[in-house]
This record gives C-alpha cells, structure tokens and sequence, in this order.
C-alpha cells in the first residue's frame, strides 16, 4: 500500500455551494494521503463585445460598474479557493500534493477543463449545478458537456451532501462496466468505512407488463409467478461471473470482503429509473456507471443509461467512467 500510485484529481469549480460540495465529496470519500489534487477555476471575463461601447456616452459610467463586479468576483473565487484549501489539507492531502490555480477562459469551459484533463488526471470532478450571473458558468451544463466530450477519464457529477461511504457500482458484464470497477477499486483504495454494493438491473422479466400495462388476467398470476422466479434465477446465473470478477478486484485493491455485497433488480422498465431508485431507497451517495454497454447497438443504450442516471441523480454523486 505505501508503493501505490497516488491518483491525480481535478476539481474544476466556480465559487458555488455545490461546487464546494465537490471539494467537501473528494476530501470524504477519497484518502487525502493516497490523492494529488488541482483545483481550478476558469475566469469568465466580459465578453470582449462589450468594449466596443467604448465610444457610446454611457461607457465611462458602465466600465466601472464592471470594474467592481469582476473585482467582486476576484475576492469571493479567492475566499473560496482558500476555504476549499483548508478543507483539502484538513482532510489529509498533502500540500506538496495540493495546486490551486485561477486561469483566463481560453477557448471555453468545458474544453478548457478538457484541455487539462489530459494531462494525467485519474477523474474530473463538477458540482452538479453552479451560480454565476453568466448563463455559461452554470456548471448543470458544463457537467453535460464534460460527459459528451471527455474520453481521456472518469467524470464525477457531485449533487447535494449526501453520505460518501455508501457507493453503488452497476455492473453489466461489459467492457465499460469492467472498466467502472477498475476505475472505482482504484480510487476506492485504502479509502476508510466505505461500502460497495454490486449492482445489475435486469429487463427481461414482466414484458407484458411494461409493453401493454396494467395487472394479468388473474388466472395467469401462477403461471407468470413461475417464469418471473425463473428469469430471477437464469438472471443471477448469468451476471455471477461478472459478480465474482468485480469483487476479486474490489478485494485487491484492499476493500474489506465484508463491505462488498451484490443484489439484482429485476423487471425494471427503466434501467436508470430501476438505479436511481434504489439508491434512493437504500439512501447511496454515490452512483458509479460506465458509459459503454455488452455491444455495439448496446453502446448506444448504455451511454443513454449513464446519462438518464446523472439526470435523474439530481442529488447524489454519479461517476460516469469512459
């Protein structure tokens, strides 16, 4: 454990409350010793369209007005920045391991955060929603673009102060799927009291139910009672190996066996509507998916499910792994 790698995470925030939950997500459910950490802010000046009025009459009273306003700005981005710091060391980071850097927006936000992602980040995390009196710096859609558009690592969409400890990790028996667990025993490693539970949702069962609505005929209520056990079992047959490939990963990567579990859901008309709602019910913080399903029309589907999650998600923590 004192070899391993020490995960690079980047923390893109704008100076609002769920930004600042991010922060507070990364120093609970994350060992500050075993992390690196860059938390950046991305500066929205006034747009360049506005000098033009510098030769309109009103100009010379309006420049100062915005003078003051990015001067504002300047004072809170930095409070936060120092406040987001503390937060940071407090949880353990080391300081050599902590960078704190405030840049002009160069081409854009999101491909700004993209830009630096590549630069050898394990994940990219966003607060779900951000305040800012430009329309561009609501990081709801920062955090839609990040997830279209970012290959390169996972992306974490932090909503609300949920518990950390309790993480949900859907498993599919794909590639991405494996790649989600891979992603989660990673960052999960040497991380204290968290629990894991391996999740599969499975569609095949109560077909008539979902297509047509409404309640059988109550002669049938037996025979539909039977196959719906019996598409339970050939369920849990066929998602076992990719159970037991999970958990052997969760266990080298240090997590306890006795805080790894697994349930399936069966009969969901919804796979994302099936997940949210049992992290609900179950109250998980944390929502882990990966972004690719079993094959190339499941693809489609799957990248349809990670996103319906983070938008049904609206407050828990979903990371989307790519």
């Amino acid at each position: 454990m004192s070899t391993m790698k020490k995960k690079r995470i980047l923390i893109a925030v704008d100076g609002s409350l769920q930004a600042l939950e991010a922060v507070r997500y990364v120093s609970k459910v994350l060992p500050g010793e075993r992390i690196g950490v860059v938390l950046m802010h991305i500066v929205t000046r006034v747009p360049e369209s506005f000098w033009d009025l510098e030769h309109e009459p009103a100009y010379h009273y309006r420049i100062v007005d915005i003078d003051e306003w990015e001067a504002r700005q300047r004072k809170m981005v930095d409070e936060f920045m120092d406040h987001s710091r503390d937060m940071l060391l407090g949880a353990g980071v080391r300081e050599q391991d902590l960078t704190v850097t405030v840049r002009d927006r160069k081409e854009g936000i999101a491909r700004d955060i993209i830009a630096e992602s590549r630069k050898g980040f394990d994940a990219v995390v966003v607060g779900r929603r951000g305040v800012s009196e430009l329309k561009d710096m609501v990081l709801g859609s920062i955090a839609n673009k990040l997830i279209e558009r970012l290959s390169a690592c996972p992306v974490w969409v932090v909503g609300g102060a949920r518990s950390c400890e309790r993480i949900l990790l859907c498993v599919d028996g794909s590639e991405g799927a494996g790649r989600a667990v891979q992603s989660a025993a990673g960052m999960l490693a040497g991380a204290p009291d968290v629990q894991v539970t391996l999740l599969h949702v499975d569609r095949s069962m109560n077909i008539f139910r979902q297509v047509f609505g409404g309640a059988p005929r109550p002669e049938r209520e037996g025979e539909l009672a039977k196959g719906a056990e019996g598409e339970a079992e050939a369920a849990s047959r066929r998602i076992q190996p990719a159970f037991d490939e999970a958990k052997n990963i969760l266990l080298q990567s240090g997590l306890p066996g006795d805080r790894i579990v697994q349930h399936i859901l069966t009969g969901a008309g919804s796979q994302a509507g099936a997940i949210v709602d049992y992290a609900e019910r179950e109250e998980y913080g944390t929502i882990v998916v990966g972004r690719r399903g079993l094959t190339k029309v499941q693809e489609f589907f799957m990248g349809r499910v990670s996103n319906k999650v983070v938008q049904l998600a609206k407050d828990r923590t979903v990371w989307v792994v790519n």
